[in-house]
Order: C-alpha cells, then structure tokens, then sequence
C-alpha cells in the first residue's frame, strides 16, 4: 500500500514528506494506522548519526489503530488502540526472564533497518528503506511485530499515548521497575526533561520522602515542582552534590541521571550515600572515575537502565491507569504539531522550546 512519510535520507538531514510502499503485514505482524508519534532524543541521535542505514523512516513512540492482523496474531485485533514500543525478539535469555529491554538482539531489532525475518517492509521505488525501532511511526501506518504492540484504554486520547512507548517509560520505569524505592525513601533526578520528570512523577507515586530535581533551567524546575519534586537546584547556581547533602543528611538513597553530561554524571554518584545506587539513562561519553573513592569504599552501584526495564504490555497501561487516576500527569510535558511540522517540532525539541512534541500523523 502507499503511504505517506517522513523520510531521512542522510546525515543530519531534515525530514521530507514523501510517497512509499508499505507491504502487507506477515506472520505475527500487525498494520497500524498512526495517529500520532512522540518524537525522541533518540529519533534525532538516529538522523544526526546514523543509527540505521539510509534512507529511513523514523519515529518509534507511535500510537494508533490497527487495521490488520496477520496469521498468527492472538493478542491484538483490528479496532484495538494501541501504543507501539520498542522491539525484542522474545526467545533469548533476558527475553524470558523478563528484560527485553536488554534483549541479545536488541540492536539489530531496532536499528538494523529490517523486520526480524530480515526483510524490509518499507521501499521508495526499487529501494529498500530502513524501518526504525520495528515500527517506523512517521508514516500514516506502520507495520511492526506483535511484541511491538501493547493494547491500551480507548477511553484515553490516543493521540497523547504514543510517548509512553520510549522516553516516558523510560523515567518512570527506572523508579518504578528497576529502584522499587522504598517508601520514605530519597531520590534525586538530574535533567528535568521528559524522562527526568517521568521519574520525579513516578517517585511521588512511589512515596519518596525527598524528590531532588536538578537541572539549569529554572522553568522546567518549576514543572519539576508541580509533578511532586520536593525540592529543585539549580546547577548553575549552587554546589549541588553540597545541597543534595544537606537536603536529605548524607546523600540520597537513589539517582536518575538523564543527561549524560559528565561532570553531572558525576555530580549524581557524588550525591550518594553509602550503599546508593545511581541508574544512568542517558547516552553518556566516556569518564574517568575514581573507582575505590566515589563507588567501591562507599558500596555504591552504578547501573545502566534501558526503556525503564519494562515489559510495556504490562507498564504502559499501568501508566495509562495512573494517568486516569491523576497520580502521572505526563500531558503537561507535551506539545503536539502537525505532521508537516515535523522538522519544528524537532527543533523546538533540541532547543528546549517543547519537552515532549507529539506530532499528529491521522485521525
């Protein structure tokens, strides 16, 4: 079928609206009608890097309604909505224990460009185009793999969904999946973005006693404040491993760092007490610890956390649920823009201008 998508076609180069050719879904496969599509961090670290062979279509937070099952499918039918996450092969070992965030075969299930039967899906005349994340939401419909799909409330604005698919999960799962944080327990999240405040959300909802935000703009700090931080620093302004020590008498229990910027990342270990733990979540370079000072004579963990550690068919409409119920407001990040307004909306990202854009793809 033709469809209409953003396709990129190079090195940091902007999105084009054009023309392709979607194949009908196979085996275990499921066609989405898009509604909308979040756009993340990692959508513009793909275009700018190179992620996925070129030419590509993007976009991994979809959310829309299915069209058609093909053979095999048991758990999503046409009619359903649903919220499309993050590809997983489902028979490795992390798989069935219960990680597919850190399937073996994750990267080439989410940026080798194929479908896992390593086939394309996607083509612009005689060439193959890359599909993104099993999914490749910016586009008027999208086939991906069942796993891919998670079937979520009807009642709930479709529209608004899609970013629970990645960068949502992703603040809220590392708090709610990975810490557990013990109730009264202290946390401090660093980077008030969409994945920062996910987690300050999912912390109040946890019941920490002390919910540090940090961050260098003073306007998302207050948004910070209104999703349940108990307290905000500003970095450019204070010693900030000195105030998280005084806030909570010797550090906290646990740290979200979102930035990946090192010196912050260091801040976050820093700002630990002993036995700590600090999830990093951002795409961080290389740093230099010292590793007996800052992590081993204080029993400290560090850990890398992907996708929140979720399955998102059971996380995501936990957090539709939540949001039903007021307790996850993640609506007040979000800004949404036509499907024309892609390269804007992308922009407005990078700037700081809008923390989560959403980009209306259909009806």
């Amino acid at each position: 079928m033709k469809i209409q998508a953003a396709v990129t076609h190079g090195l940091a180069e902007e999105f084009k609206l054009e023309e392709v050719e979607l194949n009908e879904p196979k085996a275990n496969e499921v066609l989405v009608k898009i509604v909308a599509s979040g756009v993340c961090h990692t959508d513009a670290v793909a275009r700018d890097l190179g992620l996925s062979p070129f030419p590509a279509v993007l976009g991994h937070e979809g959310s829309g309604i299915v069209e058609k099952v093909g053979a095999g499918v048991t758990t999503i039918q046409a009619g359903d909505h649903v919220v499309l996450s993050f590809a997983y092969c489902g028979h490795c070992e992390n798989c069935l224990t219960g990680h597919p965030t850190v399937c073996l075969n994750f990267n080439d299930l989410n940026f080798g460009g194929k479908m896992q039967d390593g086939t394309n899906r996607l083509h612009h005349g005689d060439q193959a185009v890359s599909t993104f994340f099993g999914q490749s939401s910016f586009g008027t419909f999208a086939v991906t793999n069942e796993r891919n799909v998670v079937k979520v409330d009807p009642e709930v604005d479709l529209a608004l969904l899609g970013p629970l698919g990645c960068g949502i999960q992703t603040g809220a799962g590392t708090v709610l999946n990975r810490f557990k944080p013990e109730f009264g327990s202290s946390i401090a999240i660093y980077g008030s973005g969409a994945v920062g405040l996910s987690a300050v959300m999912a912390a109040k909802i946890a019941g920490c006693i002390n919910i540090i935000a940090v961050d260098i703009h003073d306007s998302r700090l207050e948004l910070a404040k209104e999703l349940g931080a108990t307290h905000t620093l500003n970095g450019k302004n204070v010693d900030v491993v000195e105030e998280v020590k005084k806030i909570t008498n010797g550090g906290t229990h646990y740290a979200v760092e979102t930035t990946g910027v090192p010196p912050v990342v260091k801040q976050s270990i820093h700002a630990l007490r002993p036995l700590g733990s600090c999830a990093i979540v951002g795409v961080t370079p290389e740093i230099t610890f010292d590793v007996h000072n800052d992590i081993m004579a204080e029993g400290k963990t560090v850990m890398g956390v992907i996708e929140g550690d979720s399955i998102p068919q059971v996380f995501i409409p936990q957090l539709v649920d939540y949001y039903k119920r007021g307790m996850f407001p993640f609506d007040k990040l979000t800004k949404v823009y036509d499907f024309e307004q892609i390269n804007e909306a992308f922009q407005e990202s990078k700037d700081g201008t809008t923390i989560k854009p959403i980009v209306k793809i259909g009806k």
